[in-house]
């Protein structure tokens, strides 16, 4: 049965307690060649201000880094940012905070916003919320990567609703540069106007 409301925090910040990797995004070849996937769809060779929010433990920031003058990753769950804190130490050009968005959004601009397995996590009113501050957070020619796993959970949308909504969110902005589906998941890639 399917939540009805946003994920909170400590269900996050449990699983990577009692459990370290649970979604063994260290060790699985699915998280690896989804990664992989990831950074080749990637716009460009290298961005400016980059925003990944849920970054877990670190493994996809660890890669995106070399690609960013500079990346902001943020995740809820305090075990998961310490290692990611400890993978992604050698690359002075990432942050790492605390905070739960869209409630805790940075009052930054970014050239990309990548929103990898996280948008489904969110009831409605939350997507609607990140949507109006991507609005304002991503100008004119930056970008939006969303990569969701399209299979069944009890998340209060599924991938494929949570990218509609969000795209219903930003409206008229979003020119889609890219929606691929492979298997068990999608990954689009959004212009803003």
């Amino acid at each position: 049965m399917r939540r009805e409301r946003s994920i909170d925090p400590e269900y996050f910040e449990t699983l990577y307690r009692d459990q370290g990797d649970p979604w063994d995004f260290e060790t699985s070849p699915y998280e690896a060649a989804k990664y992989q996937e990831t950074l080749a769809a990637l716009p460009a060779a290298r961005f400016g201000r980059v925003l990944e929010v849920g970054c877990a433990n670190g493994v996809l920031t660890a890669q995106l880094g070399p690609r960013c003058d500079a990346l902001l990753a943020v995740d809820v769950s305090e075990t998961a940012l310490a290692a990611a804190n400890a993978r992604c130490a050698d690359q002075p050009n990432i942050r790492i905070e605390r905070r739960r968005l869209p409630a805790e959004a940075p009052d930054e601009q970014f050239d990309l916003v990548l929103l990898s397995e996280v948008v489904y996590y969110w009831d409605s009113a939350d997507i609607a919320t990140m949507g109006a501050y991507l609005d304002g957070a991503v100008g004119s020619g930056g970008y939006v990567m969303l990569v969701h796993w399209i299979g069944e959970t009890d998340y209060p949308k599924s991938g494929d609703e949570a990218v509609a909504e969000l795209h219903a969110a930003l409206g008229d902005r979003v020119t889609v540069e890219r929606s691929d589906r492979h298997e068990a998941y999608r990954l689009d890639l959004w212009r803003l106007a």
